[in-house]
């Protein structure tokens, strides 16, 4: 009889887990299909060239993606090189660090990602935009020589993608952190010290060893990071320019999807509501790309990790 209550039990977990990752399942299909049928006018209207093309203009009623799409993609890249060195150095300090030491930092790096997105704006537009302009924008262009380079640009004007990158690095840099350090910190100890038992140094270990132990746990938090970039909205709307032009530098001011969608969304109307609705399956597609080509590369790598197929 007790056997029987548990493989009752069991079948009835089971179940209740079907149904939640069901349920997951259902609002990713409901979301997907909404926006579809709110979209279809933009597509019938424009097509493929949608995608591809640069104009923004509710006065003629022609519109473009391409411009919102090269803006996220360049501010999520920027975010992506800044905060992840950042982020794998910090959460391996933390790992190894005294325990007194390691508990105020990682405080401080959990309270940083309970700061909402909107101070993070109000910050990049009074604080870090000044900074750019003043400082950092001069010293790049001017003394280091790098506005001879075309794609970085030569002016100070502190707004642009680069800042809007900026702010974004500081907004996924604590979620990626944290979760490197508990991927770190679940690292069995024996195969550390094997690893220091025969010459390793504290770098060849951590790449060598903890990397690749964790490397699903870290990618995770890799692609939550990207997540977060690519839909990031208030933080990006206060510093970026919100110019739908094609940006030709990194200095220029620009716009993404998600900044455009809350520019725009409030009066818009009739066609430019469905090219709205247009960007926002674009920005699903990508988002759902960027999680197959996660999925299909530690399929791809999992013998090389010594995994069971």
């Amino acid at each position: 009889m007790n056997k029987l209550r548990t493989i009752s039990q069991d079948n009835a977990f089971r179940l209740l887990c079907l149904l939640a990752a069901g349920i997951a399942g259902v609002l990713m299909l409901g979301f997907m299909v909404q926006l579809a049928v709110d979209s279809s006018a933009a597509w019938r209207e424009f097509g493929l060239g949608f995608i591809f093309s640069s104009e923004w203009d509710p006065w003629s009623n022609r519109y473009g993606a391409l411009p919102s799409i090269v803006g996220t993609l360049i501010t999520t890249v920027i975010a992506l090189v800044v905060a992840l060195p950042l982020a794998f150095a910090a959460a391996l300090f933390l790992t190894d660090a005294p325990p007194w030491l390691s508990q105020i930092i990682g405080n401080a790096i959990d309270l940083l990602a309970a700061i909402p997105s909107v101070i993070y704006g109000m910050w990049g537009l009074f604080v870090l935009a000044p900074i750019m302009q003043d400082y950092v924008q001069p010293f790049l262009i001017d003394d280091l020589g790098l506005g001879r380079i075309p794609f970085v640009g030569e002016y100070y004007m502190g707004f642009g993608l680069f800042t809007a990158g900026l702010i974004l690095a500081l907004m996924i840099l604590p979620y990626m952190a944290a979760i490197m350090r508990d991927v770190f910190a679940m690292t069995p100890q024996v195969l550390r010290e094997a690893a220091y038992g025969i010459g390793c140094t504290r770098w060849e270990t951590a790449k060598d060893i903890v990397l690749k132990y964790g490397i699903r746990g870290l990618l995770g938090g890799v692609f939550i990071g990207l997540g977060r970039a690519l839909g990031e909205t208030m933080a990006v709307l206060f510093v970026v320019g919100n110019i739908m032009d094609m940006p030709q530098t990194l200095s220029d001011g620009g716009t993404t999807i998600a900044s455009t969608l809350a520019n725009n969304f409030s009066e818009a109307d009739g066609l430019q509501r469905s090219a709205l609705m247009a960007l926002g399956i674009i920005l699903f597609a990508m988002s759902f790309l960027i999680q197959i080509i996660s999925h299909y590369y530690l399929s791809a790598t999992k013998s090389k990790r010594g995994e069971a197929k």
